[in-house]
């Protein structure tokens, strides 16, 4: 298969040979959704915590009396019915939210999303994203004179201190390397930029 490559000026400037298994592949949405899923599930940190009736503040004084009120039996304040009560099942930093996802299934995944966003022309293949300097300027500069004004990932094999610089106060732009990419950024940017280079790294990876 072959990936459009892109010039500086947003040109078509050729074609780079890609991996069938990688970015050719049939698009697998329960596969996909299955895998966002877990990476969300995974990255909750499980801090809340909420309390038991043991473990609120309350008087263990009887509110009233036992009979001829007219109301429902009650013994403590502190009961899960009333108002200010604790929890039945209280929510507790413990938790755990992980969901286990195999390497084949992650790999398919990654795949999967890859040849989607061939597909639909939303990852373009370009030479090199090295700017000289670290100035947000620059990289703006650079990627309006591709065209580019939409949400962009741009994935590099090495991301040096010029190019993460000049992308960090760019609130559309993020850069990573190939073995930072994950599911969620894959799908959440408008546009893929990928170097020459991490698309051989891609296919060490996943392919």
């Amino acid at each position: 298969m072959d990936l459009k490559l892109i010039n500086d000026q947003g040109q078509e400037a050729g074609a780079v040979a890609a991996s069938d298994a990688l970015f050719g592949r049939e698009y697998n949405e329960a596969l996909v959704h299955q895998l966002v899923t877990a990476y969300l599930a995974n990255a909750r940190s499980g801090d809340r915590a909420q309390l038991t009736r043991a473990e609120v503040r309350h008087s263990t004084k009887k509110p009233f009396k036992q009979k001829g009120t007219g109301r429902a039996r009650a013994g403590m304040t502190s009961s899960p019915i009333w108002r200010g009560g604790g929890r039945t099942f209280p929510n507790k930093p413990d938790e755990n939210f992980t969901q286990k996802v195999n390497r084949k299934m992650f790999r398919a995944g990654i795949a999967s999303i890859l040849s989607r966003l061939a597909a639909d022309g939303r990852l373009n293949v370009i030479e090199d994203m090295g700017v000289d300097s670290p100035k947000t300027k620059i990289l703006a500069g650079k990627l309006k004179g591709m065209g580019i004004n939409n949400r962009v990932l741009i994935i590099s094999p090495v991301v040096d201190d010029n190019l993460w610089l000049s992308a960090r106060n760019l609130h559309n732009v993020l850069v990573l390397e190939p073995q930072q990419a994950d599911p969620v950024s894959l799908i959440r940017y408008d546009r893929v930029l990928m170097t020459r280079d991490a698309v051989k790294s891609f296919e060490e990876m996943y392919a």
